[in-house]
């Protein structure tokens, strides 16, 4: 019986169990991977761009998604009404980071190898290479390698001896020198850019905000930025929860609005005071300042810009104890060529005039209607033909009856409810053409009359705490891919033999040049080149200096 030692099984290593997951991270962590991921990106944003969003038109998305039926229903558990927020284009988002990071880490070290490392040296025959150059000068090969050297500034070099061998029966200098590193550095420099874009356009969506407000432009309204509640619509990043908001306040206190011929408009003015201490309430310390379209106000790390304007016309309504209730409100532009709008007011009763809780309800006043700027009339019939306030007129149909006000629920501030019309709870009493200063009484005495008019100038806020950080990214992307495409990466040899002719000091010189990228060949003038290195460097020329007689005359030349 044969007893011998029995050998322990080969424990498997750890490293071919992990082999598919390094397989996965090779294969996400390559330059083709990261490509496709930033395509996929961009088709990614298409929805965003064609669909209305949530965050910022809640009423249109809804209406979107109930016009289409299921197909809105799923669309929306598609997540596609809020893109950039959505779980598939954040995971694309966050792959893609990981892609480059992953793909230009090691880059960025080897080239940093390749920086510190030696240059190749010279091939055995450098005639095989596609540009090459021989000839046969004076002196010996350490002269003529102290001569191309010095010719070759800027360039990585290394000069070695070479011992004599069976195929070169004598000893050889040879010169190694390389070029271009910089164009790898501007390619890492590139995609390191575009990955701080990432960061910071992300940062933004994170932290950043937007609101915006409409202000009558005669100085009595403001818009102090201490509350999401201040604005008619906010849209807000995900860790933003309105809680921090910079503290500013800004009013308008005029707008002047200019249009071409064609009425399209030319410019937008607003004059604004501002203060960056909301608890300055004294506006004579406010600063002042001009807004105008594309120049925004920048205070408290917020820029405040000028979205658009519109008429808000004032109506008065005295009611038949004599009290009057006044309001100055909004009118939308339905036309942004004419400027012709539309819009809504609601007028409550005072208080006592009706003893009867439901008799008061039933006697407050409504007004709908247009306000052109410039009056043209097809009959009775209101339009606009400019949006100069050339000739102001109001077309308005004035209701009576419940309003809504005592509700408590929310209500379009640019229109009446039309529930409440169908139901013959708001009923109309008349409808009139009105110019300023002009009444309509309707039966039960109360008079309506159109006052005039103001201006109203739509304002947006915005915070975007690494805008700065987003022009950075992108101005050093720009100079990153010109350096990379504009610097060439070359390498050149040089092998020196002496050769004795007639007792005198000749060595034969052999160049070659080699093109790192298909876009930098040498061209047609590598000999020319070759022999401007074997050419002894003339000194400097310096350019004359001119003096006063010299400038004149070149004056007098000029006039002359």
């Amino acid at each position: 019986m044969h007893t011998g030692s029995i050998e322990a099984p080969t424990p498997r290593r750890p490293r071919r169990r992990l082999s598919p997951l390094l397989r996965l991270w090779r294969s996400l962590t390559s330059m083709k991977t990261a490509l496709m991921l930033l395509f996929l990106l961009a088709a990614a944003a298409i929805p965003g761009a064609l669909l209305p969003q949530r965050p910022l038109n809640e009423q249109k998305t809804t209406q979107y998604i109930a016009d289409r039926g299921a197909l809105g229903t799923w669309m929306d558990r598609l997540q596609l009404f809020d893109v950039f927020a959505s779980s598939w284009f954040t995971a694309i988002y966050v792959l893609l980071f990981v892609s480059l990071v992953g793909c230009l880490t090691p880059r960025i070290l080897e080239h940093l190898r390749a920086v510190r490392a030696r240059p190749v040296p010279a091939p055995r025959n450098l005639t095989r290479l596609p540009r090459h150059f021989e000839d046969t000068v004076e002196g010996t090969p350490e002269e003529v390698a102290a001569l191309i050297n010095a010719n070759l500034r800027g360039w990585r070099r290394a000069t070695t001896t070479r011992p004599a061998t069976t195929h070169r029966p004598t000893a050889a200098v040879e010169i190694s020198a390389e070029k271009g590193y910089l164009r790898e550095w501007g390619n890492l420099v590139f995609h390191f850019a575009l990955i701080a874009l990432l960061i910071s356009i992300a940062a933004d969506k994170l932290y950043g905000y937007e609101g915006t407000r409409s202000l009558v432009a005669d100085g009595t309204q403001g818009l102090c930025n201490t509350s999401t509640a201040v604005y008619d619509s906010f849209r807000a990043g995900s860790l933003v929860d309105g809680t921090d908001l910079s503290p500013f306040c800004v009013r308008v206190e005029g707008f002047d609005a200019r249009f071409l011929p064609s009425g399209q408009p030319d410019m937008y003015e607003a004059d604004v005071t501002y203060t960056g201490d909301v608890r300055q309430s004294d506006p004579d310390t406010w600063s002042t300042a001009r807004v105008r379209v594309n120049e925004p106000l920048r205070v408290a790390g917020d820029r405040v810009y000028v979205l658009g304007n519109g008429f808000a016309p004032t109506f008065t309504v005295t009611f038949p104890n004599g009290e009057q209730r006044t309001q100055t409100v909004l009118f939308i532009p339905d036309n942004l060529q004419t400027m012709l709008s539309s819009g809504a007011a609601r007028f409550d009763t005072p208080a006592g005039l009706y003893p009867d809780a439901d008799e008061r309800r039933n006697r407050q006043i409504a007004i709908e209607g247009l306000f052109a700027p410039t009056a043209a009339f097809q009959g009775t019939l209101l339009t606009s033909s400019f949006p100069v306030p050339n000739d102001p007129y109001v077309a308005i149909r004035i209701y009576q009856g419940d309003t809504g006000l005592d509700t408590g629920r929310p209500q379009n501030a640019y229109s009446l409810n039309r529930a409440l019309i169908e139901q013959g709870r708001l009923q109309q009493r008349a409808q009139v053409n009105l110019s300023p200063g002009q009444t309509h009484t309707i039966a039960d005495g109360t008079v309506v009359r159109f006052d005039g008019y103001e201006r109203f100038v739509s304002m947006q806020v915005s915070h975007g705490p690494a805008q700065n950080w987003v022009l950075l990214s992108a101005t050093v992307m720009l100079a990153g891919l010109l350096v990379s495409l504009l610097v060439r990466r070359r390498r050149i040899w040089v092998r020196l033999v002496p050769v004795g002719v007639d007792g005198q000091r000749r060595t034969a010189v052999t160049i070659a040049g080699l093109a790192r990228t298909d876009q930098a060949g040498w061209g047609e003038d590598f000999d020319q080149q070759a022999r401007r290195w074997l050419t002894q460097p003339g000194p400097k020329k310096r350019r004359p200096r001119r003096t006063s007689a010299m400038r004149s005359h070149i004056r007098t030349d000029l006039i002359s």
